[in-house]
């Protein structure tokens, strides 16, 4: 079997890569049979050059390896036929702007797989690059807050040299006691509560939260149905929210009358509540100052992400009265931060952490015959069909 490393060709450029030359060591090990190429690339954070000093090969022509792994989308006239592929798709919402990429892929009889299909029996997902996007979105947020109120100076995540050095420079400067609300408890929200909790802001509970002022910075983590409730006033279960998104609505006001920064890393479904709404945010009890909204699903749950925001310009101003886009500066204005490719950020650090990931997880299924089911239940076409499990997205891949 061979594997090949593709380039990343997506603009704007995307600087991770799947394996980092210390993986690939890594997987020769366990798999010593395994042959693994790597496509030269001018942008990757690992230069051709340091996979080539432990002994990859480095070429301009991958088309020969069986299992291409890239990061972002790759460009239609790049797919090479008869190839299978890992990259993260944006397909499997029917995702508008990707119809023509999912088209490609069936009529070049590709199979592909994506990392968020990478699920085990529960559905619960193997991977992904979630961990880093709630560390830089928590860095950002906490950045945001002292730019608007001139109150400490942090340099840009892009220029910090990974993890450490991001939480040495929250080390360094001095908070208010402003009040933090983490919604989720996935990889993202535990993104997040890692860079506060390596920054000694205090973890509190919902009600201590709620109630209680405190001299520090303090933060609550909190899962769907601690703010969302059912319509009709009858006993909330995680599984019945999940089950039937549609009749519950939110109750978020109650966070954004105490909290000053909001972080964002919940699942959000199609046909849940949005959670903090225009007449939140309009209310006169609304404290609110930062959204950091690292899920930043547009049109979505959050109504103040008027727009994704870039890692070189990730805020601007949003003016609760009139719905609409200001200065940050703007006295009445919250800080929105609403990048989405947070991770791109600190390239080595989620490079190496989703290796290993993968490693982990997911490459056994190659060796195994898939014992476990993980590659079935992620592969969405094969000889050029959707597979069953995709099937729903048919009349998307059919439509005009």
């Amino acid at each position: 079997m061979k594997f090949g490393i593709i380039q990343e060709r997506k603009i704007p450029a995307d600087r991770r890569v799947v394996f980092s030359p210390t993986e690939i060591i890594k997987i020769k090990t366990f798999y010593p049979d395994l042959i693994i190429k790597v496509e030269s690339s001018p942008i990757r954070i690992f230069t051709d050059s340091e996979y080539q000093n432990v002994g990859v090969e480095m070429v301009t022509d991958i088309s020969d390896c069986d299992v291409l792994f890239g990061v972002k989308e790759v460009p239609v006239e790049n797919l090479i036929p008869n190839k299978a592929y890992f990259f993260f798709s944006h397909t499997i919402k029917k995702q508008p702007h990707n119809k023509t990429l999912l088209q490609a892929i069936l009529a070049k009889h590709i199979d592909l797989y994506d990392y968020e299909t990478l699920v085990d029996a529960n559905n619960n997902r193997l991977i992904g690059f979630g961990r880093y996007a709630g560390i830089v979105g928590a860095y950002n947020s906490i950045r945001a807050f002292g730019i608007k109120f001139e109150l400490y100076k942090l340099p840009k995540v892009e220029t910090l040299e990974g993890k450490e050095d991001l939480i040495r420079h929250l080390k360094r400067i001095i908070m208010p006691p402003i009040k933090f609300v983490v919604t989720g408890k996935g990889k993202v929200g535990n993104g997040v509560k890692e860079i506060l909790d390596a920054i000694k802001v205090k973890s509190v509970t919902v009600e201590h939260f709620l109630t209680k002022n405190y001299t520090q910075p303090v933060y609550v983590q909190v899962e769907a149905l601690d703010y969302n409730k059912r319509k009709d006033g009858s006993i909330q279960e995680i599984s019945d929210f999940f089950q039937n998104p549609q009749e519950y609505e939110s109750n978020f006001e109650r966070f954004t009358k105490v909290s000053d920064v909001v972080i964002t890393g919940h699942f959000y479904a199609n046909d849940a509540p949005q959670i903090l709404t225009r007449e939140m945010l309009q209310s006169k009890d609304c404290k609110i100052k930062v959204v950091g909204d690292i899920s930043c699903d547009l049109n979505g749950p959050i109504a103040c992400t008027l727009r994704s925001s870039t890692i070189e310009e990730p805020f601007y101003g949003y003016l609760p009265i009139e719905n609409k886009e200001v200065d940050v500066f703007h006295p009445a204005a919250i800080v929105v931060m609403a990048v989405d490719n947070l991770p791109c950020a600190l390239p080595k650090d989620a490079s190496e952490g989703f290796g290993e990931m993968f490693l982990e997880k997911v490459m056994p299924a190659f060796f195994d015959g898939d014992k476990d089911g993980i590659l079935a239940r992620a592969k969405i076409t094969e000889n050029g069909k959707l597979t069953s499990r995709f099937s729903y997205l048919q009349d998307f891949v059919d439509s005009e």
